[in-house]
Order: C-alpha cells, then structure tokens, then sequence
C-alpha cells in the first residue's frame, strides 16, 4: 500500500493504516486501526515535534479531536536527514473513517515553531459496503 504523505517547510509525514481484525468486534460496534507514521526531517535544519492534534471521524461523519504532548510519549528531535518511526491506533463505532492532523514542531536553534500536516488517510474495514476515501 502506498502511504499518504504531506510535506510542510522540510518535514514530510508519511502514514500507514492496517486494520486489525484480531481486535475487533463488528458486532459489539467495535471497529480497531493501527498507523504507523513515519516523520522525517528533509530541511537543512534540527526540528523537534513538541505535540500533535488529531481529528478522527467515523463513517456518521461525528469527528473526535485528540491533542496532547508528543507522539508515544516522545518529543523527539530530528537532524537533517533523520527520520522518526512510531505505530500507534484507534477504535471507532464505524466500520470506516478517516483521520488527519497535525504536529506542532520547533526548529530547535531559533525557537521557531511551525506544524506539519498529518494528511488525512482513511480507515477501512472489510465489514463495510465501500471505503470512505
């Protein structure tokens, strides 16, 4: 599958999302997704993700916003050339939808912050009629 990918000022954000089928439960409204995102430092200068924002809708289109310090419980800082890797998840009552968002990141040697668009990537399920994306 080919990621979806937004790049903002030299960060480019890269997302994977893998439904998870062992975690379940279509009957109980239960539907579960991993991502696995990918965060690269493409600039000439060292960033740090400081926090992120997400906004995660199900297929009734009610959209759920999540803000918080870093990802995985990490601020990591990137050099030039470096690359972060975390997979988190998220449940809906849907058996589709989608999520996007943004993390708020700093250009470490000005103090300059800025965010990078998380692009919206969808969350499908075989227990639904078509994909929302």
């Amino acid at each position: 599958m080919t990621p979806f990918t937004a790049t903002t000022r030299g960060v480019r954000v890269s997302v994977r999302s893998f439904y998870l089928e062992d975690q379940s439960d279509p009957a109980e409204a239960r539907f579960v997704w991993a991502y696995k995102i990918e965060i690269a430092n493409e600039g000439p200068l060292p960033v740090q993700l400081l926090k992120r924002t997400w906004l995660i809708t199900d297929a009734q289109g009610r959209t759920m916003r999540v803000h918080g310090e870093g990802v995985v419980g990490e601020q990591p800082v990137l050099d030039p050339g470096e690359a972060f890797e975390y997979t988190s998840g998220t449940p809906l009552p849907t058996p589709s939808g989608f999520m996007r968002g943004t993390f708020h990141m700093v250009v470490v040697e000005t103090g300059e912050e800025f965010d990078a668009t998380v692009p919206a990537f969808s969350l499908d399920s075989p227990h639904q009629a078509g994909g929302v994306h």
